[in-house]
């Protein structure tokens, strides 16, 4: 089962043997990812009243301390990705993160809860780096925008089903052993955590047995074995960490200029940290959180974060700059960057949006949590499918028509459109037109995904896709995760709980996001086409 599949012409458009059956597994990892990730979001009242924790507690656990160690150890697991065997590596994290949720169906207080999630943020961080570069060399060039699409339909499907999941399994637990008491004394949303963790343990002894692809074969650009994975992926974590960063920049014997760069870079991000917490403060005044042995203001901590995660995208820049002139040279692309631009910006519309829907649609519409989950969560599911599966093919096809910038008009389209049918979404005068008007809304969203992330990842080299992916994430999830639900929150509490007009003041990141859409366009094309002479100038040996 370990044997490696063999080389393919690079112009061939026949996907390498065994690679559906990949991508099914990959699919399933991506399914379970959004679903043990986004399961607490349905459980929070429950878990709000049997823990007796606030909204901002909760806010910490979905977001902060997820994305916080998710988006830090998506650097060192995606340069591990980059060395290692990427099947073992997802078969180890999809186990680990499926014990983390496990352990919150034990929690009986914050801190385990925190714990739990934090192992599940560092767990699902070599997700996407490893599952997309395994990918990308079972599927040939003119195939990928096809198998972008499933994975999105698949991340589609784990959303809509940690609401369906979630909201049934507690209420069934609960409604069953009310009256007689529950097994354990487990309440219905630890239930819920332990049923989502089961399926995990069978799908990474799946992947620890299926084949590891010969990296970059399927385009003729076949890459030798990494001789230390395991130290490289060390030292990219010790170079994004605080304080360790400089230990890592003196053994490097980095330049003044390097030094004074990334001192400066510190200083700035912590002088704009602190000026974004105190304007946030002002604009919208919220309790102290207490973490045991502090108290810090919300806003402190929410940019504290991001603070992080800019300063770690400023290390690793370096750090791969000294280390490796080749990847430095290429992920250097004006394409690469505004692809991941572009997906930041969407992130950020996307999270800030989903992250209130199902509360708007109890607020506005005085549904019931489980009507919510239930039908926000099958619908949303069942639309997630269908726009990316619609946007595969076509990427294909438009990238064959029109190469490069085909696949960025398919994106612009949807990036573009979608913000617009947002505020006739969120007026419907009913839950009936919400969904109704949500049905065309969602499908057009959906449609970005796949053109954008075939596009992104044919501007490096095979064996740079991990940490492409990586950086990727460390941008995205600080901007979508971190930002997105806190900006629409924030907008909330200054407008009275207004979460429609705070839902819709977030679609206006729509306006740099198209013209940074409109830039790659016109970039996209000459920058793909110069991957491999980028390379060669720094010193990359094809």
């Amino acid at each position: 089962m370990h044997m490696q599949t063999g080389r393919i012409a690079p112009s061939s458009t026949r996907v390498a043997k065994g690679g559906w059956y990949a991508l099914l597994l990959v699919c399933a990892m991506q399914l379970l990812s959004l679903l043990d990730r986004n399961i607490l979001a349905i459980l929070s009242p429950r878990i709000k009243h049997d823990l007796n924790i606030g909204d901002a507690e909760m806010g910490l656990l979905y977001g902060t301390v997820f994305a916080l160690f998710y988006a830090v150890f998506s650097l060192p697991l995606g340069r591990l990705a980059d060395g290692w065997r990427r099947t073992w590596l997802l078969a180890i994290c999809i186990a680990f993160w499926s014990l983390a949720t496990g352990l919150a169906g034990i929690a009986s207080g914050f801190a385990l809860l925190a714990l739990s999630r934090l192992g599940v943020g560092i767990g699902e961080a070599a997700s996407q780096p490893a599952g997309t570069s395994l990918i990308y060399d079972y599927f040939p060039k003119a195939r990928r925008g096809l198998a972008m699409a499933v994975m999105a339909a698949a991340i589609a499907i784990g959303l809509g089903l940690s609401s369906v999941l979630g909201g049934v399994a507690a209420d069934w637990w609960d409604g069953r052993f009310a009256a007689v008491g529950a097994p354990f004394g487990l309440r219905g949303w630890q239930f819920a955590f332990l049923l989502a963790a089961v399926p995990g343990l069978p799908l990474a002894a799946l992947l620890w047995r299926l084949a590891e692809p010969v990296r970059g074969a399927i385009e003729g650009i076949t890459t030798p074995p990494d001789p230390r994975p395991f130290a490289a992926s060390f030292d990219v974590l010790m170079s994004v960490v605080p304080f360790t960063n400089w230990v890592m920049l003196a053994r490097r014997r980095a330049s003044s200029r390097v030094w004074t760069v990334n001192l400066v870079g510190t200083f700035v991000i912590v002088g704009a940290m602190v000026a974004l917490a105190r304007a946030g403060a002002a604009f919208s005044p919220r309790p102290l959180l207490n973490l045991g042995v502090v108290s810090l203001s919300p806003h402190t901590l929410q940019w504290a974060v991001v603070g992080l995660g800019l300063f770690a995208t400023l290390n690793l820049v370096q750090a791969v700059r000294l280390t490796d002139a080749p990847a430095h040279a290429v992920m250097r692309s004006p394409s690469l960057i505004l692809c991941i631009a572009a997906g930041s910006l969407q992130s950020m519309i996307n999270y800030g949006c989903m992250a209130f829907t199902p509360a708007f649609l109890m607020k506005t519409y005085h549904l019931t949590p489980a009507q919510t989950g239930l039908q926000f969560g099958l619908l949303s599911a069942g639309l997630g499918v269908v726009g990316p599966m619609v946007a595969g093919p076509v990427t294909d096809w438009a990238g064959q028509r029109l190469p490069g910038v085909g696949r960025v008009l398919l994106a612009l389209f949807a990036m573009g459109v979608s913000p617009c049918l947002a505020y006739w979404v969120y007026h419907a005068p009913d839950a009936g037109g919400f969904y109704a008007r949500f049905v065309l809304y969602s499908f057009v969203l959906t449609m970005w995904m796949p053109p954008l992330y075939a596009v992104m990842y044919d501007q490096v080299l095979p064996r740079m896709r991990g940490l492409t992916a990586s950086t990727y994430i460390v941008v995205m999830t600080i901007a979508g995760l971190g930002v997105g639900p806190y900006i629409v929150g924030m907008i909330s509490d200054a407008t009275h709980g207004d979460l429609g007009r705070a839902i819709l003041s977030i679609n206006l990141v729509a306006v740099p996001l198209v013209l940074v859409l409109i830039a790659l366009a016109m970039r996209v094309r000459g920058d793909e086409g110069a991957v491999l002479l980028r390379a060669r100038a720094a010193g990359e040996p094809v």
